[in-house]
């Protein structure tokens, strides 16, 4: 007995001493070095079910409450993600088995938007199928699954064939099928995601996916000018002028911005186990610390000029994600504790689904860790 004392004392000053270590900074010595995870982050696990429990109903539908009570593909695949990376498996096959049922194409893609009882948009978005795949992969690896394997390359095989096409900046993940107009791409920076571009590679052995990994790096590169801009929320590539940022699909003549979308970037990309990739996120927080963290907005200019938007718990963990990759780990904490707390104030889906996933990945490795020895 005394000995089964002492070994739970030793991982207690173990798990402590490990969550010390995040919140006195000590783990942001380099400038783009992932930080290590702790993987019992009580904040993680309580924002995650939290998710879970607002906004997925008993039947595995998340619910939009704050957007009148749709449903987007997006949303099942953050769910899905979620509750695989806390073990949830109950609440991951009924997720699952509703987007499924409800979502799922011919082409193994997911329908986007689902409303008043049917699909009222079909066109899927890469972002969506892509989360959907990992938290399919990885809930096989978590449950033991094979068939949760099988449905996860379904799904990556479909985003290979339908969702890329062929750029002078080499073979370019779209933003859904309907982005391709031959010489002009349309693609949501956003939706690039090198961390399950990886996790595809090894379980698929394509090598497109690697493709897509280094000309999501190149996009990014381009669009954030050397580090001195912010990425934005849509991009053309090709149409006689490279690669520019522009307004939405529905406006592309606006002017870009980074906001609801671009800000989930520095998230994708500070989680990566590539350096080249969380140099990006980290020149994120270069732009946006200028200006101090109390001038966070929703939406900022490229050059990191905010606008009046206000500020909303997406913009905070983006910046949180920003400030981990560059080294900065208690302006990370400080912002992610500043966007739960804004959701608990002011509730909405996506504000939850980014909280709990922020959590996940920059405080735990729930969602999956890097190889251990040197990083690429």
């Amino acid at each position: 007995m005394r000995l089964r004392v002492l070994a739970v004392a030793a991982l207690l000053v173990v798990v402590v001493g490990a969550s010390a270590a995040v919140r006195s900074g000590t783990r942001g010595a380099a400038s783009v070095e992932r930080a290590p995870v702790v993987t019992a982050d009580r904040g993680a696990l309580d924002a995650a079910r939290s998710f879970l429990d607002r906004y997925l109903d008993a039947d595995g539908r998340v619910v939009r409450h704050d957007q009148g009570a749709d449903t987007v593909s997006e949303g099942q695949a953050y769910a899905m993600l979620i509750a695989a990376a806390v073990d949830d498996r109950p609440r991951f096959e009924r997720a699952w088995r509703w987007t499924r049922v409800h979502l799922q194409r011919p082409d193994g893609l997911l329908s986007f938007l689902w409303r008043d009882g049917r699909v009222e948009d079909p066109q899927p978005a890469s972002d969506a199928d892509l989360d959907a795949a990992r938290a399919l992969l990885l809930a096989a690896d978590r449950f033991g699954v094979d068939r949760y394997r099988r449905d996860g390359l379904r799904l990556a095989t479909g985003i290979v064939q339908r969702e890329t096409a062929s750029s002078d900046a080499g073979l370019l993940l779209l933003a859904g099928p309907w982005a391709d107009y031959g010489s002009r791409l349309v693609v949501n920076p956003s939706y690039f995601a090198p961390r399950t571009y990886a996790v595809l590679a090894k379980a698929t052995r394509d090598g497109r996916w690697r493709r897509l990994a280094a000309s999501s790096r190149a996009v990014v590169s381009d669009l954030q000018s050397g580090g001195t801009l912010l990425p934005p929320n849509w991009a053309i590539v090709g149409d006689d002028s490279g690669i520019r940022a522009s307004g939405p699909p529905s406006d592309e003549g606006e002017a870009p911005k980074y906001g609801f979308d671009a800000a989930r970037l520095p998230l994708r990309y500070a989680e990566s186990c590539d350096a080249r990739d969380r140099r990006s996120a980290a020149a994120v927080w270069r732009v946006l610390k200028v200006r101090g963290i109390d001038e966070l907005s929703t939406r900022h200019d490229l050059d990191g000029e905010r606008d009046e938007s206000g500020v909303h718990p997406v913009g905070l963990v983006g910046a949180a994600a920003a400030a981990s990759a560059a080294g900065d780990a208690r302006t990370s904490t400080l912002l992610l504790a500043r966007a739960d707390e804004l959701d608990r104030r002011s509730p909405t889906y996506y504000g939850a689904a980014l909280v709990a996933l922020g959590r996940l990945a920059l405080t735990t490795d729930r969602l999956g860790s890097c190889p251990t020895g040197p990083r690429g």
